[in-house]
This record gives structure tokens, C-alpha cells and sequence, in this order.
């Protein structure tokens, strides 16, 4: 059987393969991770689609191959060893890269059975010239992460200096020395879809401030029991993502793609949540028909996406179909934030702050001025597809949904 590059969301057309946890003629099981790949979207691992044995491997590290191209051979009839054919000891080509199969096959030879070092640290322990065999790894299965390595690096002038005065003197030489950080794939590809996104789509921002009262309320009511049966705080973010389906039900023209001189309406309301990953990279997993699952369904989801983005564990289908995109930068405390778009969809929404604000209550007894939970959502709309009229009227349904619905009610549905 082929094993072929996946199709690691909607827009990525080609990804990188950066490392083969086998190689030919070691057995595999369905399911075991067998390499690892890197887009512009996402670094990740991919399982072996059937089990059997390594009969080829047709495209070596560091190679860039485009989706659907066949990577390796699973000869799912044979459960014994089987000695490398002629065809693996040929360099695997790309249009901009060969990588000599003798080399691949060295490194192969060289890592320790239980190597399984992500690109970011792998680049990290190289630069640094560390053994990775003197760090302890905390992440799942013992694995080293990015954040273990710079821990080891930030102890190692303490443990290696044995006087306060050669702490200072490397601490202030550490100071002084730039440090050149070639920028990793999954950075470069990042930078080639924004660049490309932008100078394709009239980005157009608009900005709108949304009372969470009432949302703030339901959570208040229910954040305590929820956090006790569920392991984890309820965020804004579902009543937003909840908002922003019932609008786009309304706004239909938002909930689409360009393609060539055709805007395409989806038929289904697919929210992306975009997902930060330590600070390496985002990743864009989808929330397939939104309208149809209840808020507590909602915020489950939502939190299994992104935990499961941060650990590496998402579905390759899990990246793809997504119709809109929400980007939430508001955990950070942000004011206001201009997304770029997810091409080829027309629109994303920031969901940045929310914060107690002093605000105009009107009433028929007069206005009064109160304390209330504020935040700013800010679109970003593709000017091809829409005006400006359509998106404001759009950001007024989600804020006229946000403040008006009974959160609680719909949190106890």
C-alpha cells in the first residue's frame, strides 16, 4: 500500500517530511507513528495507515512533496524483514531539494530507538550542542519538548560556573552575544500563506465593542460546577463561536470562499479555531456544523481541539473544511487585533479582551452609568466578497446575540 502526503488543511498543497521514525524493512502497526511532517499550518506526526512492513521509502528527510505524492510502500502481506531495494538507495528529489539516500539512511542508523525529537527541538539541541540523552523530557511519553530544552540551557551557566564571579561573566557574555534563529519550516510556510493572503484579499477591518454581561453572568452561575465535572474553566469563547454561527446563518456571504471569479456559499457553518502552540506556530483545527450542537457541546469541543493541537494529537481531517475562522488572542489581554484572513475563506473574527469598563446604561427612567464586562471583536473581511455594510451588519448580529440571548438557559439545554 502507498502512503501518501496528506492533505494537512484546506490551502496547504505540499508539505515537508522531516523525519521516518522506520525504515525499509522494519515491521509497522496501523496506527504507529511513522513520520513526521511540517506545512505552513502545522508540524506533526503521522500514523501508518495499515500494518505491515517497510518495502520503500521513496521520499527521504527534508524533502518537500506535494499532497497525495506517494512518501513510502507498506507490503501489508509480509510480516518479516525484507532488505532494502535499489530504488530506496536513490536520492529522493523535490523541485527546490535532494536529499542523498546514504545520508538518510546514516541517520537512521544513528538515532537511538527512542529518538523522537520534534523538528523545533531537534534544530534547538544542534545549535546548542547538547545530548539529548542528559535531558529529562516532560512531554507525552517522556518526549523532550521545546520548553524542556531551553530549561536545560537557562540551568546550564549556573551548574558550569563554580563562583558568583564566573556567573556574572557569562550570564553578561550570554547578554552580549546575538543569536542568529533561522526561521523553522513551519515558520517559513506560515510567512508564504500570510504574505500570500494578504496580497491577494483587500483586507478590510472593522471593529465593534460587545457587552459580555450576560454571558459573563451564566459563567459566574455555572463556572464552578462546570470546571468540577468538566477539569477545565469555561471560556467566552463558545458563546462567542455560538454567536457568530447564528449570524452567519443570516450573513451567508461571510460564510464562503473565492474561487477564481465564483464566490462559493458554504451550506454548512464550519468554525476554525485557531490554535497557538507554544509560541511555535498556529494551527487552524475545524468545529464541523456549529448550529448544530449545543453550547456545552461547544465549549467541549473546543477545548479537546486545542488540547489536542498542543499535544500533536489532531486528525489529519480535522484540519480541513473549515468555513470561517475565529482567532483568539483575547487570553492575552489584547485591545484589538487585525486578523489576517484564512484564504480561501473571506473572513475572520479576533476575539481579544474582555474587561470591566464604565458604560451608558439607557433606560426610560433616564441614563445611568454602570460597570460591565467589555470586549472588542474585530473582523477582517475580504473586500472581494462583501462591503462594508454587509460585515457591520453582520458584527451587529453577533454583539446583538451576545448581549441579549439567556446564556444560562442555554448552558443547562
Amino acid at each position: 500500500m502507498d502512503v501518501i502526503m496528506p492533505q494537512l488543511g484546506e490551502t496547504v498543497a505540499e508539505g515537508v517530511v522531516t523525519k521516518w521514525y522506520k525504515r525499509v524493512g522494519d515491521t509497522v502497526k496501523a496506527d504507529e507513528t511513522l513520520f513526521d511532517v511540517e506545512t505552513d499550518k502545522v508540524s506533526t506526526e503521522i500514523p501508518a495507515p495499515v500494518s505491515g512492513v517497510i518495502a520503500q521509502i521513496l521520499v527521504q528527510e527534508g524533502v518537500t512533496a506535494k499532497v497525495g505524492v506517494a512518501l513510502a510502500i507498506i507490503d501489508e502481506g509480509n510480516t518479516r524483514p525484507a532488505a532494502p531495494a535499489a530504488r530506496d538507495m536513490q536520492p529522493a528529489q523535490s523541485n527546490d531539494k535532494q536529499v542523498p539516500a546514504p545520508a538518510s539512511v546514516a541517520r537512521f542508523s544513528a538515532a537511538p530507538a527512542g529518538d523522537r525529537l520534534s523538528p523545533v527541538v531537534r534544530r534547538l539541541v544542534a545549535e546548542h550542542k547538547l545530548n539529548p540523552a542528559q535531558i529529562a523530557g516532560s512531554g507525552r511519553d517522556g518526549r523532550i519538548t521545546r520548553e524542556d530544552v531551553l530549561t536545560f540551557i537557562a540551568r546550564r551557566p549556573t551548574q558550569a560556573a563554580s563562583t558568583p564571579g564566573q556567573q556574572e561573566r557569562v550570564a553578561d557574555s550570554a547578554r552580549r552575544t546575538d543569536t542568529r534563529k533561522p526561521l523553522s519550516n513551519i515558520r517559513k510556510r506560515t510567512r508564504e500563506h500570510m504574505v500570500k493572503s494578504w496580497t491577494t484579499a483587500p483586507h478590510v477591518l472593522q471593529a465593534i465593542e460587545v457587552d459580555f454581561m450576560r454571558v459573563e453572568l451564566a459563567r459566574k452561575s455555572t463556572g464552578a460546577a462546570w470546571k468540577a465535572r468538566e477539569g477545565y474553566t469555561l471560556t467566552y469563547l463558545p458563546f462567542i463561536a455560538r454567536a457568530v454561527s447564528v449570524a452567519l446563518a443570516k450573513f451567508p456571504l461571510l460564510n464562503a470562499s473565492l474561487d477564481g471569479d465564483d464566490l462559493v456559499v458554504h451550506n454548512r457553518i464550519n468554525i476554525g479555531i485557531a490554535v497557538d502552540l507554544n509560541h511555535e506556530g498556529l494551527v487552524v483545527p475545524v468545529i464541523n456544523d456549529v448550529p448544530s450542537k449545543s453550547l456545552p457541546q461547544l465549549a467541549r469541543e473546543i477545548n479537546d481541539i486545542a488540547q489536542r493541537a498542543r499535544s500533536n494529537r489532531l486528525k489529519v481531517d480535522e484540519l480541513s473544511g473549515g468555513t470561517y475562522t475565529l482567532s483568539n488572542s483575547g487570553v492575552f489581554g489584547t485591545l484589538i487585533t487585525a486578523p489576517i484572513i484564512n484564504q480561501p475563506q473571506v473572513a475572520i473574527l479576533s476575539t481579544d479582551g474582555v474587561s470591566k469598563k464604565p458604560v451608558v446604561i439607557e433606560s426610560e427612567a433616564g441614563d445611568s452609568i454602570a460597570i460591565r464586562p467589555i470586549g472588542v471583536l474585530a473582523q477582517t473581511f475580504d473586500h472581494r466578497a462583501v462591503d462594508g455594510a454587509y460585515s457591520a451588519a453582520f458584527l451587529r448580529e453577533v454583539k446583538t446575540v451576545i448581549e441579549t440571548r439567556d446564556w444560562l438557559q442555554a448552558l443547562n439545554a
